[in-house]
């Protein structure tokens, strides 16, 4: 599965133009044959790598020929439960190898699967599922009690199978895909599924609202495995370290996808742990790993470890690193390649720093600047929307000006690249497309993210448009976080948003708060705790006599992000979710300092 022709070893080539070109040679063949998905490019890894080592963890290693056949397991189980081509089966487990099967194997004849977030619970997590209507449901032993509390709230009547310890009035999955062969599947059993229909659905809040369903085919899937297996030049000896969700694009296709593809193996890690982290490396002997900017920043601010320069890594790829984390990471751990980039989703956009420079979040080369047409507009930050000139067009940044990315959308069907698929709303998908953007009838997806381009090309992430911030490395909802809030009954109405705290990536959660009663904070926090991931939680509170609205009664919220929570600007109480009292505390000058100078970490 490595690209042909040499292309890494050929001279006058730059290694950073060897990478765009391997990455361009693995991804054109994409859809000459429509129904090679990759569920197909699995058995076909089996074929050729046989018992060489694929999915590693913890709990269970299988090679490449064990993955397919399990995969193949679950594609006869798909076929006995009748599920037809386009049927949703949700997903709700931990990371580990059994995943990748479970999904891989229902895709494989037709069926749509669902990544549930294993961190959300109650209104959050049934609403996920009611956006996809799923007609079966696979919940992991260990996530049962939680699913519990939310079936009542899930709309239809899917069939719920426990995988793990048998649940009480749940049919148990494992003794019912033990039944069936892990042979490859022959003619009669193989469905019509093309590399155009729907393969996934994965979750994103976008900039604003509750979580959205993004449609993700089966061309998505293969392109985002292939292009990044030609972009690190993944090879048998590789071998990827991810600790990354699986529900995660990220981390359940790129990170997977890429290495199995080049007959590499990949170690899933059911949580990251800083602690953790260099021995897990060094025990499976890793020479990739994937991350986001805040699993980096974690890295760089633990103690040292004697096994941190002890590695084999060269290379790690991800997005999010900020340039003050990049050059440590980089320089305290010896990684000799770091690989940045930029993606969404559910978006067209695509950009990478091949050429590692820190800071910027990646660049369009010229030579595919037809393929990836991007560009940056200018906006209204306040109201998100983007200024027109007088013909009523879109008005592009200069150089160093912050702007909204957008990217064009193909006609082509076969572009994956330039592809926008959407959300199973129809009215959250209209709300990502801008048109007539800079000619008539032209249609463009809306990033919701400023950046700057410098004269180089080089993108940098300025910031999020909206009301949607990212902290511990996932977006945060203020309309779902403030429902919970307003869910408690000493609050009348509350304004969330994010503030910025030194030393830490994205945005942390805070709440301005009007009281209808006396508050308790400790029965709030507690109230937090059971309505709200930990990630979405507000870490600052202040109390509030009415909240300011616009002309429209729209919530005004800039002045509050500018005086955040420094208790210089603001004239009420600041309460801080103190990390190792667990409790909130009134933040004073000294305990704002500590969190400054960074002798609180968040």
């Amino acid at each position: 599965m490595r690209p042909s022709g040499n292309v890494a070893t050929q001279p006058g080539r730059s290694v950073t133009t060897q990478a765009w070109l391997r990455a361009l040679e693995m991804t054109t063949p994409i859809g000459r044959d429509r129904r090679r998905i990759l569920a197909v490019v699995i058995q076909e890894l089996a074929d050729k790598f046989h018992d060489a080592p694929a999915l590693l963890s913890d709990r269970e290693c299988w090679s490449h020929r064990q993955l397919a056949e399990r995969m193949n397991r679950y594609s006869r189980w798909a076929l006995a439960q009748n599920i037809a081509p386009g049927d949703v089966v949700a997903l709700l487990m931990p990371s580990r190898p059994e995943y990748l099967a479970i999904w891989l194997g229902i895709t494989a004849i037709g069926g749509v699967v669902s990544l549930l977030n294993v961190n959300q619970f109650g209104r959050s997590l049934a609403h996920s599922i009611n956006l996809v209507a799923p007609k079966h449901i696979i919940v992991a032993a260990e996530c049962t009690d939680v699913f519990a509390t939310t079936l009542p709230e899930v709309n239809g009547a899917p069939t719920v199978w426990s995988h793990g310890a048998a649940a009480n009035g749940i049919a148990p999955l494992e003794r019912e895909v033990e039944r069936y062969s892990g042979a490859a599947l022959g003619p009669a059993e193989r469905q019509d599924v093309t590399v155009d229909d729907r393969a996934l659905y994965m979750y994103t809040s976008g900039t604003t609202g509750w979580p959205k369903a993004a449609i993700v085919n089966h061309r998505r899937l293969m392109t985002w495995s292939h292009w990044f297996a030609g972009m690190m030049d993944i090879g048998p000896a590789d071998r990827m370290y991810n600790c990354l969700p699986l529900y995660h694009s990220v981390g359940g296709v790129v990170a997977t996808g890429a290495a199995l593809l080049g007959g590499g193996s990949v170690v899933i890690a059911e949580k990251f742990s800083a602690s953790r982290f260099w021995d897990d490396v060094a025990r499976w002997d890793c020479t990739v790993f994937q991350y986001i900017g805040e699993l980096c920043r974690y890295l760089v601010n633990a103690p040292p470890h004697p096994l941190e320069t002890k590695h084999r890594l060269r290379i790690c790829c991800g997005n999010g690193l900020r340039a003050n984390v990049w050059m440590e990471l980089e320089a305290r751990f010896r990684i000799p390649q770091i690989l940045e980039f930029y993606a969404a989703t559910e978006g067209n956009i695509s950009l990478f720093n091949v050429e590692g420079k820190p800071g910027a979040i990646g660049r369009i080369p010229s030579f595919l600047a037809h393929r990836f047409p991007a560009a940056l507009i200018k906006v209204d930050i306040a109201t998100g929307e983007p200024l027109r000139n007088e013909r009523g067009f879109c008005i592009r940044c200069a150089p160093h000006e912050a702007g909204q990315l957008i990217g064009r959308i193909a006609k082509d069907a076969s572009n994956a690249g330039g592809r926008f698929d959407g959300y199973t709303n129809e009215a959250e998908t209209e709300k990502k497309i801008l048109r007539n953007v800079f000619a008539a009838g032209d249609a463009w997806f809306a990033t919701g993210d400023l950046m700057r381009k410098d004269e180089q090309g080089y993108f940098y992430f300025v910031d999020r448009l909206g009301d949607t911030f990212r902290w511990k490395g996932e977006n945060v909802a203020t309309s779902e976080v403030a429902d919970a809030i307003t869910a408690y009954p000493a609050i009348a109405d509350a304004d969330v948003y994010g503030v910025s705290v030194p030393g830490t990536e994205g945005r942390a959660g805070m709440a301005a708060l009007v009281l209808r009663d006396e508050l308790d904070l400790p029965s709030f926090r507690s109230h937090l705790a059971r309505h709200l991931p930990v990630y979405a939680r507000p870490v600052f509170l202040r109390v509030r006599p009415a909240i300011s609205v616009t002309g429209t009664f729209k919530h005004a919220k800039s002045g509050l992000v500018s005086e955040g929570y420094d208790p210089s600007l603001v004239d009420e109480t600041v309460y801080f979710d103190h990390p190792v009292q667990r409790a909130f505390v009134p933040l004073d000058r000294s305990l704002y300092q500590d969190i400054a100078d960074g002798r609180i970490r968040l």
